[in-house]
């Protein structure tokens, strides 16, 4: 079945993070340096502008929002009244650029690095090489308080990515892009993650962003091609919808019904190609199964 794709939003750079909240698309843009949002009719307006790159946006309870600052290895938090200040810092739980986030119910964070410099290895070796061959690296749970640990004591992890909590609070899925799967790990009363287990390969596809719907399967934003997959439990390859040509980085469901896809897309995630030109896009597809669990 063939869904019909529109165009939500155009001219950003880079979108990454995208979470639907009050009736908003909430994404960071990453050389813009800002969080953004969109509305159904395709209203964009900037939330927050800050020096240097955002990613994983997420809310605690008190409506609090969280946003990793990537190169300053931060996790920032911007209070109800506005207050904006570093809330953790992961440097020692991170190994080059911190990326995606998922916040709990509890308003506890896990979050996710590059583990290395991703550019500078493509450039220097070529994907294919890069892809067979790279550091691993730790995934960072902060607290409500915002101390740091390591999420899952004596695990590494391939390029952690995208993260959805199912809705019984019961177990993460997360996706190791570098390492084409989707991984489940079982969440501890303290937020630690342990009996890490393969939830699904993808490959030829490679999860960046991720989204958890109501059947349980999760849809994967596939840098590799110009598509978004509806995955399930063990890999079965369940959708694809064509991204209208690029290559899509985060995808998220919401919308009123929880049935509205939308699909963050760039001609490249190089940073120095993203950051040349504002030529990505946020596309937008109504699908038959609703969005369940966080983000």
């Amino acid at each position: 079945m063939k869904r019909q794709l529109r165009t939500l939003a155009h001219s950003i750079y880079f979108g990454e993070g995208p979470r639907w909240r009050g009736g908003r698309l909430w994404f960071s843009d990453f050389y813009a340096h800002r969080v953004c949002s969109v509305d159904l009719a395709g209203t964009l307006r900037t939330e927050l502008e800050l020096e240097g790159r955002p990613s994983g946006l997420g809310w605690m309870p008190d409506g609090s929002l969280l946003v990793v600052r990537m190169e300053l290895r931060q996790l920032w938090r911007r209070w109800p009244d506005g207050r904006f200040a570093c809330h953790a810092d992961l440097a020692a739980y991170s190994e080059f650029l911190c990326n995606d986030l998922v916040v709990d119910g509890q308003g506890r964070a896990h979050v996710g690095n590059f583990g290395f410099d991703l550019d500078a290895a493509i450039h220097a070796r070529g994907a294919e090489s890069v892809l067979a061959d790279h550091p691993t690296t730790v995934l960072a749970l902060v607290q409500p308080d915002g101390s740091v640990s390591d999420a899952a004591p004596g695990e590494r992890f391939s390029f952690p990515n995208g993260m959805v909590i199912t809705p019984d609070g019961k177990t993460l899925i997360l996706g190791e892009t570098l390492a084409g799967r989707l991984t489940a790990l079982d969440i501890g009363s303290d937020g630690t993650l342990s009996n890490r287990r393969e939830w699904a390969p993808t490959w030829p596809a490679i999860p960046d962003g991720i989204a958890l719907d109501a059947e349980g399967a999760v849809w994967i934003a596939n840098p590799l091609a110009p598509e978004c997959r509806r995955i399930g439990a063990g890999g079965a390859v369940l959708e694809v919808i064509e991204t209208a040509g690029l290559p899509c980085f985060a995808c998220m469901l919401g919308g009123p019904e929880g049935k509205h896809l939308f699909m963050l897309v760039a001609p490249s995630s190089d940073a120095g190609a993203a950051a040349s030109a504002p030529q990505g896009k946020v596309l937008v597809a109504q699908v038959d199964v609703a969005h369940a669990g966080l983000p």
